[in-house]
């Protein structure tokens, strides 16, 4: 009876830090066209990760530059961060209210390799050069933060609606 009260606790112990663990993450892209309208009424871009399983460019690209930026509380004002599997096919409604699935959405937005970054304005248009590829942290977060300088740019152009 003791020891299954004693793992009782350890599981008891362990779950604030296991539920954290899996809030600290980016949140998959499921239904765009509400983030797009919350995303107008705040004014960020959309900064779309497209991975695939077992990538571990797309991990690394997460850990070293993407988390912590999604973390830095700025962030919040210019960025709406979503991640896209390549290689899935869990259902995703596009900024244009169609339903469709991450794969499909993917292929259709031209990500064809893993990681790619893509910025997004809340119509669903593309605002910046997409990223491909993640070669060392530093030169990578300096290209997703002009990604994102340039998008946010964009939004606020009145010239932008081409």
């Amino acid at each position: 009876m003791l020891r299954g009260l004693r793992r009782v606790g350890l599981i008891l112990a362990w779950l604030p830090a296991a539920l954290a663990a899996a809030a600290d993450g980016i949140a998959p892209a499921r239904d765009l066209a509400a983030d797009g309208r919350a995303m107008r009424a705040r004014g960020p871009v959309m900064l779309v990760l497209f991975s695939q399983a077992d990538c571990p460019w797309c991990e690394r690209a997460r850990r070293e530059v993407l988390l912590p930026l999604q973390r830095e509380p700025a962030s919040a004002r210019r960025l709406l961060l979503r991640e896209v599997a390549l290689d899935a096919d869990a259902p995703l409604t596009g900024f244009d209210g169609q339903r469709s699935s991450q794969r499909l959405f993917a292929e259709a937005a031209g990500a064809r390799f893993a990681p790619t970054l893509m910025v997004f304005g809340p119509d669903g248009r593309r605002l910046a050069e997409p990223i491909v590829g993640f070669l060392t942290a530093d030169f990578y977060a300096e290209y997703v933060n002009r990604a994102v300088e340039a998008g946010l740019a964009r939004l606020r152009s009145p010239s932008s609606a081409d």
